[in-house]
């Protein structure tokens, strides 16, 4: 089956924790909004009446079936792919732990929009100091922590269990947006999570990751998307 994947083109945005699932698994897929009119298409997806239109990218079509929010592919593409327990209880405690993963994320996106993702950073700098200084003293150490601890009740290899699974390729995604966003931050923090650092190594290497990392598929991190770099923030 080949995979169409919606998402925004310039970004990496929650688009990139699919990426990561379909480049580890050899899947074959496009990056619809990437090619001519694909923005185009995407939003004609999103407005459509008739079957099950998705709310917002990302979404995936699969044959006949369109698939939004991340968690929900990813939950159909570990099991389709390997990257997933085989029983119904793994499957379910990797969708929660990816769950889990995507409420970090908007407290990510948080730290530089606090008030709303409709108002430029240049209208909410202070409250984005304030809301990044509680995220490092608080929200970071309690999500991240979270993870590190799983990882030390299993070994370290991998979150759940002797396998990669799609949830491993996301955490490697938060260490590598959290050290563009807050370079200062992370250098000071990464000795807390030791496991976390190490398996975001390994994700690295991996054979398909590492030729995607240094593909022209990999959109480099930038100022639109959910990991951005402000100096002021990363005091």
């Amino acid at each position: 089956m080949k995979y169409e994947l919606y998402y925004w083109p310039e970004i990496q945005g929650r688009g990139e924790f699919v990426r990561l699932a379909l480049e580890e698994a050899a899947a074959d897929y496009v990056d619809v909004a990437r090619t001519a009119r694909g923005t185009v298409a995407m939003m004609q997806m999103m407005q459509s009446k008739d079957g099950t239109p998705p709310f917002a990218p990302p979404f995936l079509k699969a044959g006949k079936l369109v698939i939004g929010q991340t968690a929900n592919i990813l939950l159909y593409l570990g099991a389709r792919h390997g990257l997933a327990p085989k029983s119904e209880a793994g499957r379910l405690w990797l969708h929660q732990l990816q769950l889990t993963i995507a409420d970090f994320v908007a407290e990510v996106h948080d730290t530089h929009h606090p008030l709303g993702a409709t108002l430029y950073y240049e209208d909410q700098r202070a409250p984005a100091k304030k809301r990044t200084a509680e995220f490092w003293k608080e929200r970071a150490p309690k999500y991240l922590g979270y993870f590190e601890g799983l990882l030390a009740a299993n070994g370290g290899r991998y979150v759940a269990g002797r396998k990669l699974s799609y949830v491993d390729l996301s955490l490697f995604q938060l260490i590598a947006g959290l050290r563009y966003a807050f370079p200062k931050n992370m250098t000071a923090f990464e000795a807390e999570v030791p496991k976390l650092v190490d398996l975001s190594e390994r994700v690295a290497q991996r054979p398909n990751i590492k030729v995607y990392l240094a593909s022209e598929r990999r959109i480099p991190f930038n100022e639109q998307g959910i990991f951005r770099h402000y100096r002021e923030l990363d005091a």
